[in-house]
């Protein structure tokens, strides 16, 4: 479909010259002290999260400019062709439908039956695995969205995770993450999971072999039971000697597929009801998206807000700070969401971008975070908009922690707003930075499939307005193709036609 790019549209004028006039000196706290209702103003509910948006540099002016912004770039309409299952992702002739996962079985429609006859199947595995007690570990072995999506998910939702099975994720091809989890487990208690689409992802298949290996060497019987596979490639699985196969579809983009087959580590983690609860959280903020106008819109109104910040402020990165140590995955996760999709130098129609697209996502737990990098946030010469995510109920029953967690979070939000302008030199902190403030109630499944699903669509708003395909991810093909070559000029010492630099560095590694 044909779409106006944001550089294009009369609106990102406007917006230029409000960041000249007003924007770019904008006072947070002047900005509380004249509008009274700012907290109430920037702030809303959405499913199964609160947002407090009233501490980022922002007034209802450009807040408005940024709507019409939205509407001239068409991103409704782009947003309405993507839940219609049209082929938004053009350079790879694609639906992008990873929606569909989460949605209620549509009878009429073939593929929702497809994805719910796989999703009751994986489910039913799921709580097969849960009930044999013979199986004390599952190594999930994958990698990026096939590791990172799952490996976060688990982690979050560790309190309502089964007893008496341990969790493992295996993605790096270097044998040592792969050799520090073998050493821990037996092969008769052992269930692997290999998770690759095509069932060819070099890392995935190096480590899953090796697996295998050490299965078969250690006397382990019976491939078929203690293997499975996540991968629509069902011969070169039975070819493995994997007996039990769940697929999904190409419409299923990796950094999106927790919510498919991939997802069968966490399904066997909190159960098939607990995963059912995720995808009812994810849906009912797809609901939200699709049907709340843009000025209620959570995920438009922070997608927007991203356009603002790296487009006028120029602030090329953003920190994620989970006060909650169960999300201490989060920023990992998050930065493939955003980086992957969003990190392109050309538009959909391939031209060269005027303007800057995806910041750069980092992150750690509070409050670890506050005496790693905080330092930096607080008083380094550039201004990093700070995203905090605190859950009110706790998972646990230790007096005192939990209170002085959300102090903190709430502290440090207050601190980098209002610094600190009665001291001089050293402890002067210049105050004025902004941040964005996430409530959860608790951290459920249905509250973290909210809240991933909040995080999908923020990306696609950014990503429309900058007039990119969010759903490709051509950038990681070169290293790939590269890496084949090297991997045998390793074992061969050729050198022949490679640049000095990697020729010597080749040698050296050979040891030569």
């Amino acid at each position: 479909m044909a779409r106006i790019r944001c550089d294009q549209a009369a609106a990102w004028r406007r917006l230029q010259e409000r960041h000249r006039t007003v924007g770019a000196g904008f006072d947070l706290c002047q900005a509380f002290v004249h509008d009274l209702k700012r907290a109430e103003a920037f702030s809303q509910d959405a499913p199964h999260v609160f947002a407090d948006l009233s501490k980022n540099l922002i007034d209802a002016e450009v807040q408005g400019e940024l709507f019409a912004l939205a509407r001239e770039c068409g991103l409704e309409a782009y947003r309405d062709a993507m839940f219609a299952g049209e082929r938004i992702n053009n350079t790879e002739d694609r639906a992008v439908k990873h929606w569909l996962l989460r949605a209620p079985r549509d009878a009429r429609d073939p593929d929702s039956v497809a994805v719910h006859e796989t999703l009751d199947a994986m489910l039913s595995f799921a709580q097969r695995v849960r009930d044999d007690a013979a199986i004390t570990d599952v190594v999930n072995i994958g990698i990026g969205g096939s590791d990172l999506g799952p490996q976060m998910a688990v982690a979050a939702l560790e309190s309502a995770c089964i007893a008496g099975k341990r969790f493992h994720f295996v993605s790096n091809v270097d044998g040592h993450e792969l050799a520090a989890v073998l050493q821990r487990l037996r092969p008769e208690s052992t269930l692997f999971l290999v998770a690759s689409k095509t069932f060819t992802t070099l890392e995935t298949m190096t480590n899953a072999r090796s697996a295998k290996a050490w299965f078969e060497q250690q006397g382990g019987r019976d491939i078929a039971r203690h293997f499975a596979a996540l991968t629509t490639n069902v011969e070169a699985a039975r070819g493995f000697g994997i007996a039990t196969t769940f697929g999904f579809w190409d419409w299923v983009g990796g950094r999106y597929s927790l919510w498919s087959a991939i997802g069968l580590p966490l399904a066997i983690a909190i159960g098939p009801e607990g995963f059912r609860e995720l995808l009812a959280g994810a849906h009912a903020m797809d609901r939200h998206f699709r049907e709340a106008p843009l000025e209620r819109n959570l995920p438009a109104r922070l997608g927007l807000l991203d356009v603002w910040y790296r487009n006028f402020h120029g602030f090329g990165s953003r920190s994620i700070a989970p006060y909650h140590s169960a999300l201490r995955r989060l920023p990992a996760y998050l930065q493939q969401l955003e980086m992957e999709s969003n990190g392109k130098g050309v538009d959909a129609q391939g031209q060269p971008l005027p303007f800057a697209t995806s910041p750069v996502l980092w992150g750690e737990p509070g409050t670890n975070g506050q005496h790693a990098y905080f330092q930096m946030l607080h008083q380094g010469t550039e201004r990093v908009p700070v995203e905090f995510i605190a859950v009110r109920q706790p998972a646990h029953d230790l007096p005192g922690h939990h209170a002085l967690l959300l102090a903190n979070a709430l502290a440090q939000a207050q601190a980098l707003m209002q610094g600190k302008a009665d001291a001089g030199g050293h402890r002067h902190f210049g105050g004025n930075r902004p941040s964005t403030f996430f409530v959860l109630e608790a951290l459920t499944p249905a509250a973290l499939g909210a809240l991933l699903a909040l995080y999908e669509h923020r990306v696609f708003t950014s990503g429309a307005l900058w007039g990119i395909d969010s759903f490709d991810q051509w950038g990681v093909e070169l290293g790939k193709v590269l890496a084949g070559d090297l991997a045998r000029r390793l074992e061969n010492g050729d050198i022949e036609g490679l640049d000095a630099s990697t020729a010597g560095l080749l040698s050296r590694l050979r040891g030569r």
